[in-house]
């Protein structure tokens, strides 16, 4: 592919940040932070290594000790862990990258080993159905989430409200509010997980209360230019995919719309399983709502990427197991080069504070 064709690395102006190219480290959760989930040096190498991307965005950061549901993630609800990602944003700085930091609330994805034999938390008590999940005491069977009261919610928002101003302390460029992928603010948004009877639940306006409350507290932080949001329409991790998916999530981004994000996020490739109560949703119906910037998300290659920047369907690609073992991809698309194989399923989330299978990859060497 010549650079004349390669849309994907021009650059883009995202707010008013000045981005690169149009590639964009996808948020992966890889469990290096330790038990203290603070963020450290080894972390700032291994994003500091994939620095070329346009924009790189964390791996899920959570934003409470109740939004813990995975081992050994980072967290930025203590100032000691913003101090830990300050290292980590200075590195991508000194790389003349552009990082934001993902906010993380697990929900029912969690378990009760994470808090003290308290049970996760939920929209309503519906049980994840699905094959467990890692706690600090080894793989254990999903539990009945307790239904939030009314009353709490407004401490949920002040939680991402004070893990944005952290972000923002420890010199973040922006911040991605993950309302995918099943987790909390997904539970609240979707009708499988959402059965409530107050002001959070019943119409797609109500179940997107949540949500926006917590936008729009983050926008107050770092300003809506700097403030991105994540969906996941199509799929079905962690147990999810409603039947009114189409009409929620077009709703959802609608209303996102209007609030002069930074950008949408949409996880609109099938790679991690559709749930087939539809068609799937694409790029294109989100272009028809939505007004500024999109990232798509999911299974792209270079050629499918380049595509969808040139039909006009997305304006960046997120890539994410690709970078796991090229943290030179923007270089390797720019020259032809060959990509190194998909790291081993074995290394992702292994915790080892080590940089097997975290920053051992090297770059192209024409070898």
């Amino acid at each position: 592919m010549t650079d004349s064709t390669q849309a994907l690395l021009t650059p883009f102006t995202l707010g008013d940040l000045s981005l690169r190219n149009r590639v964009v480290l996808a948020p992966m959760t890889r469990g290096k932070a330790g038990p203290e989930r603070l963020p450290n040096a080894l972390m700032a190498e291994y994003y500091a290594q994939r620095a070329g991307a346009g924009l790189v965005i964390t791996e899920a950061t959570t934003v409470s000790a109740q939004g813990n549901g995975w081992v050994n993630s980072p967290g930025v609800y203590t100032d000691e862990q913003a101090a830990g990602w300050r290292q980590v944003v200075d590195a991508v700085h000194a790389k003349g990258g552009t990082i934001f930091l993902q906010l993380w609330h697990c929900g029912r994805a969690s378990h009760s080993d994470f808090h003290g034999g308290e049970l996760p938390v939920s929209a309503s008590a519906i049980k994840l159905e699905g094959d467990g999940v890692h706690t600090p005491l080894g793989k254990k069977e999903h539990e009945t989430p307790r239904a939030l009261e009314t009353s709490e919610l407004p401490g949920v928002v002040a939680d991402y409200v004070a893990a944005a101003k952290r972000a923002k302390a420890a010199g973040f460029d922006g911040v991605e509010v993950h309302a995918a992928n099943g987790y909390l603010l997904d539970q609240f948004l979707q009708s499988k997980t959402n059965h409530r009877d107050d002001v959070y639940g019943g119409s797609v306006a109500n179940r997107f209360r949540l949500l926006r409350e917590v936008v729009e507290g983050v926008n107050a932080v770092f300003g809506a230019g700097r403030v991105g949001v994540r969906l996941a329409p199509n799929g079905v991790f962690n147990d999810m995919g409603s039947p009114d998916f189409r009409e929620t999530f077009l709703y959802v981004a609608e209303q996102l719309d209007a609030n002069g994000l930074a950008y949408l996020h949409v996880m609109d490739g099938l790679a991690f399983g559709f749930h087939e109560l539809g068609e799937p949703m694409t790029l294109k119906e989100f272009r028809g709502v939505f007004h500024g910037p999109l990232i798509g998300n999911c299974g792209y290659t270079q050629e499918s990427a380049e595509a969808a920047i040139a039909d006009g369907s997305a304006d960046l690609i997120a890539f994410g197991r690709p970078y796991l073992s090229n943290p030179d991809l923007v270089e390797r698309f720019r020259h032809g080069w060959p990509l190194a194989p998909i790291s081993d399923p074995a290394t992702w989330y292994s915790g080892d504070p080590t940089p097997a299978g975290y920053t051992d990859f090297p770059a192209y060497s024409g070898a």
